[in-house]
């Protein structure tokens, strides 16, 4: 497989051969975290599609580095978009479960202005800083790539209910930190 300099390479190129090298690469890996967050096939291969399409519109002038991140956080948004967009015509997905979770823990977005938005990302981005390697891996595999407690507790050779009691108290966690650093809840 072709290396991210490479294919970061051919997008700066403006070369086709640049998203079929990054499809194959990532491809997989979007496709499974859009489906986890939309639970629909059809609806996360358009949001990998779409990723595809945003990844050559922003580089250049960008130049990420690691482009697994980038082209994750690029599908993650337009798939909570699209989950958006679903959720307003009354349809559903697993990924629901995750955000209510957090809902104790994290004021809604549209109840902040932009620099309230930017605070609780630094303080979210300290308080991940803050864990041990596995809890901060469970976090993000729950909360940000949208994993079933099932799967979790199946990469982490442990029950559901422990894995379920670990995210609350990690939520817990999260939102004395919080308080902590005067973000309003």
């Amino acid at each position: 497989m072709m290396e991210d300099t490479a294919i970061i390479r051919l997008f700066q190129e403006r070369s086709q051969q640049a998203i079929a090298e990054l499809s194959q690469k990532y491809g997989k890996l979007c496709q499974s975290l859009s489906r986890r967050i939309l639970n629909n096939e059809e609806d996360a291969k358009e949001c990998v599609n779409d990723t595809w399409l945003g990844v050559w519109n922003s580089i250049p002038p960008q130049t990420p580095n690691p482009l697994v991140s980038y082209v994750c956080r690029i599908t993650r948004n337009l798939s909570v978009k699209r989950l958006r967009h679903n959720m307003a015509a009354k349809r559903n997905s697993y990924y629901d479960v995750s955000l209510a979770e957090l809902e104790e823990c994290i004021p809604a977005a549209q109840e902040q202005e932009p620099w309230e938005e930017q605070e609780v990302t630094k303080v979210l981005e300290r308080f991940l800083r803050e864990l041990d390697t596995g809890s901060r891996v469970m976090f993000v595999k729950r909360y940000w790539y949208a994993e079933s407690v099932a799967q979790i507790a199946e990469t982490f050779g442990m029950k559901e209910n422990s894995v379920s009691v670990k995210l609350m108290r990690l939520r817990k966690k999260l939102r004395k930190k919080l308080e902590k650093e005067g973000v309003v809840l």
